[in-house]
């Protein structure tokens, strides 16, 4: 590990301590709902494929209950953030109503759109259900954005809804930036754009290759890209004006501790868990893979949680492919569940990615 830093070292040892230790404990603090997989927009990168027309049924809210209720029962449900995702969650007609049973059974509640339908009525509606945290994505300057999320209006309609988040007291938003091609080259205007806009934390993803994504290489960036893309987020943090990170995607080898205000550990599995439109109990929402371990129509899902996350919580299995004999595994622990495919298979490696570049 010569071209780590001895204190870069030290901490990743911490943190590997502190990995382990989540393993054995498995605190559930974050529940993703993927309440819906309608979508009103198209958007190019879509990782779940979701569509404007979908015929499928939503769950109904009253099969998503009993889950809330059986988790109350062994933890504070005061100490869970409910996650409500889709597809794009505002499309519900029940979305608020959705909340408002949440929060009275005492989880916090978050929700995760595109922005496009967030009006005044509609925030008015989701304060008085009690939403405690919201996150929108900007993907660029105008045209950019507009171009990834296929729709001419989408900028214009989510910078409206960063004025109203900005407005609006008690609670927590961040902004987030699915980072492609298009729009690496202009992130110091998005960055101006934003901190103009009055947002105080963003987020900056990259696309993995999943779902409408696949085989689109004009989403992908470079090595060389993707070792500029942390640079800027490193130059970002140093400037304090807006607080800036990269995304829980992978382990970044050089970068680690400093384009995060943690290092890298995937909790899938440790302290998030995920139920999926069609009832399967999963990790985190952004594993596209089946790396589901039941179903809420057919299993409890604490006896789930607790008895069924082996292959999360004991990651040896990984060490297969181009991680069977990486001096890295120790602490990246095969990278993150969504950057596998359905066999295992390893379908980005970022600490690779940047051994093949000049840092």
């Amino acid at each position: 590990m010569s071209y780590m830093k001895r204190a870069q070292q030290i901490a990743l040892e911490a943190a590997r301590l502190e990995h382990l230790q989540l393993c054995r404990e498995h605190p559930l603090q974050q529940l993703f709902w993927e309440c819906t997989l309608r979508c009103n927009l198209s958007c190019r990168h879509c990782g779940s494929d979701c569509a404007k027309d979908l015929k499928a049924t939503e769950m109904p809210l009253d099969d998503f209950l009993p889950v809330l209720d059986e988790i109350a029962l062994h933890v504070n449900p005061a100490g869970v953030l409910v996650n409500t995702v889709g597809g794009e969650p505002l499309v519900r007609h029940d979305i608020v109503e959705c909340g408002r049973e949440i929060k009275r059974r005492g989880f916090q509640w978050g929700l995760v759109s595109n922005g496009y339908l967030l009006d005044d009525k509609m925030m008015a509606r989701l304060v008085d259900a009690g939403i405690d945290s919201m996150s929108v994505d900007v993907d660029g300057i105008a045209g950019d954005h507009n171009w990834l999320r296929n729709n001419s209006h989408s900028f214009d309609r989510v910078m409206r809804a960063i004025d109203l988040m900005r407005q609006t007291t008690g609670i927590e938003w961040d902004v987030i930036t699915c980072v492609n091609s298009h729009n690496i080259d202009s992130l110091d205007q998005v960055k101006q754009l934003l901190i103009e806009a009055g947002v105080k934390h963003w987020r900056c993803f990259t696309i993995v290759p999943m779902g409408r994504a696949a085989g689109l290489e004009e989403l992908q960036l470079t090595d060389i890209q993707f070792r500029d893309l942390l640079n800027f987020i490193v130059k970002t943090r140093l400037e304090r004006k807006i607080d800036l990170s990269y995304a829980c995607e992978g382990f970044l080898g050089p970068y680690e501790g400093m384009v995060r205000d943690y290092f890298y550990s995937c909790e899938a599995g440790l302290t998030v868990a995920s139920i999926l439109s069609d009832g399967s109990i999963s990790g985190c929402l952004s594993i596209r893979s089946d790396y589901n371990q039941g179903n809420i129509y057919r299993d409890s899902f604490w006896d789930v949680w607790n008895n069924r996350f082996e292959i999360y919580r004991n990651r040896d299995w990984m060490k297969r492919g181009i991680c069977a004999n990486c001096e890295m595994f120790r602490y990246c622990q095969g990278n993150g569940f969504h950057l596998r495919d359905n066999n295992g298979d390893t379908m980005v490696c970022h600490f690779n990615r940047l051994k093949n570049v000049k840092i």
